[in-house]
């Protein structure tokens, strides 16, 4: 499915976007480089390629984040897949055998920021590869390297409707959307908005609970950090949940490796909370404010 630069992951990227495929083309060894951004910590994933026709607009297409293929796989493990396709071969036999001849070796490395991952890109070498610890440090830089400069471009993004429910959904997803005042004592009324619509869609009851206790963290935040209120909006696609708060006024990007142990640490506490019972979770800083959001993935 083609996308169009207003819900692109990355609105006003598209010079980052070409800077990063040119920058990964330039790796000794390989023919061809893919990019895939990650749509807020969902089932989907954004992805294009070097071979495509980028030039007057981005060639993007829509994939399934669960599509069992290395860079997904990576995307959403946060670890590398790399070797040859021999080695690969037994793992993804249906990707290997769609590979022409002219590649010899793979590898699918996370994009990162501040330890949260943001997609991930590949690189199709048409030699064989050691990948020894110097080479998987370097692939693991240029990782580190990207997800800075798209921190960058989100920091600098405005949008023409930061409402979350304009954000597209996905075919046959169930969706809803619920904006909080900035009011301490809104918190209490969104809890009860996201418990009643997850349990309007037969969602367990452990996972409704772990739910609703990362959304009020989260909401609890936004409320208290800005004084503009915030949107929460849940999304369930083919059992994943993905929730997601979005503030009206914070400039804070919380490094969750700088964050505080100690209990009464409120913000750092809630976002732990967030990052142990979730399967994933990040956060994004553009022109106005901050999007945070987790996913509850299915045992």
């Amino acid at each position: 499915m083609a996308r169009t630069a207003a819900n692109r992951a990355v609105p006003d990227g598209d010079t980052w976007v070409r800077s990063a495929l040119a920058q990964l083309g330039r790796v000794s060894g390989v023919h061809r480089v893919g990019l895939a951004l990650a749509e807020g910590g969902g089932r989907r994933l954004l992805f294009s390629a070097s071979d495509r026709d980028n030039d007057l607009a981005l060639d993007w297409c829509e994939v399934d984040a669960y599509e069992d293929v290395p860079l997904n796989h990576s995307v959403r493990t946060g670890e590398p897949v790399v070797g040859s396709l021999n080695d690969l071969a037994s793992l993804y036999p249906a990707f290997i055998a769609r590979q022409p001849t002219t590649t010899c070796a793979l590898a699918c490395v996370p994009i990162t920021m501040a330890d949260q991952v943001h997609g991930g890109y590949a690189l199709f070498y048409d030699t064989l590869q050691r990948f020894d610890h110097r080479q998987l440090a370097n692939l693991k830089e240029i990782g580190e390297r990207l997800g800075a400069g798209l921190r960058r471009v989100q920091r600098a993004t405005t949008y023409a409707s930061r409402s979350l429910a304009d954000e597209p959904v996905p075919d046959a997803a169930l969706a809803a959307t619920y904006s909080v005042a900035a009011d301490p004592r809104a918190v209490a009324p969104a809890r009860h908005f996201a418990r009643s619509v997850l349990a309007t869609w037969g969602i367990d009851q452990d996972t409704i609970d772990t739910a609703i206790l990362c959304l009020s963290e989260l909401v609890t935040n936004a409320v208290i950090h800005t004084e503009a209120g915030c949107q929460l909006r849940v999304v369930l696609d083919r059992g994943v949940l993905t929730a997601t708060v979005r503030d009206g006024g914070s400039r804070l990007v919380v490094d969750l490796s700088r964050v505080p142990l100690e209990p009464l640490a409120v913000h750092g506490r809630g976002l732990q909370i967030v990052s142990a019972l979730s399967s994933r979770w990040g956060s994004e800083l553009d022109a106005v404010g901050m999007t945070v959001w987790f996913v509850l993935e299915p045992a």
